[in-house]
């Protein structure tokens, strides 16, 4: 296999990046976005968009987008190896961290960095927030949409379903 083989390729970007998705998959978004859309041209902003959506509904783990992902790449065994490759890694270090994490449960050290983590998490969480509104709002409405939909859910206690039907009706007579 060559080095510019799409399972390598695929294998390599997806392990190193889950040893930095703090906060879950949805968290590693945009360097996802960065890889297969800027990087490897292997999708469009609408495909990832659309494998985005395809895996927030689908029950299950987000971590669901990075087989997507690797099955438009490289079919069945694209999926394998992009999901093993984004949970392997993490799956292994956590079992080793999660022995010497507890034997330190009052430490100093350990709440620090467990209370870092919290805001690393948070911006991350944005930040693929911010890359998907990007990729996916084409036009004034649907930002705006997207803009008073993060308003609602931030400022009231308003359920988010709401927010969702308005937006489909929208969408439904042609407003998006």
């Amino acid at each position: 296999m060559k080095a510019s083989d799409p399972l390598i390729v695929l294998a390599s970007h997806f392990a190193l990046l889950s040893l930095f998705a703090i906060g879950g998959a949805n968290a590693a978004i945009p360097e996802m976005y960065r890889i297969a859309v800027q990087l490897e041209g292997w999708l469009t902003d609408q495909q990832f968009s659309d494998l985005f959506a395809i895996a927030q509904v689908t029950p299950g783990p987000n971590v669901i987008i990075t087989t997507l992902i690797g099955y438009q790449v490289a079919g069945i065994t694209g999926a394998l190896v992009a999901t093993a490759a984004m949970v392997g890694p993490t799956c292994i270090a956590t079992y080793f961290i999660t022995k010497v994490w507890d034997r330190f449960r009052d430490a100093p050290l350990r709440i620090a960095i467990q209370l870092g983590l919290v805001p690393v998490s948070i911006g991350l969480l944005a930040a693929s927030a911010w890359i998907m509104a990007l990729t996916t709002d084409s036009t004034w409405i649907a930002a705006g949409i997207t803009v008073v939909s993060a308003s609602v859910g931030y400022f009231s206690r308003l359920n988010p379903l709401w927010v969702f039907a308005i937006a489909a009706i929208m969408g439904a007579i042609g407003l998006i």
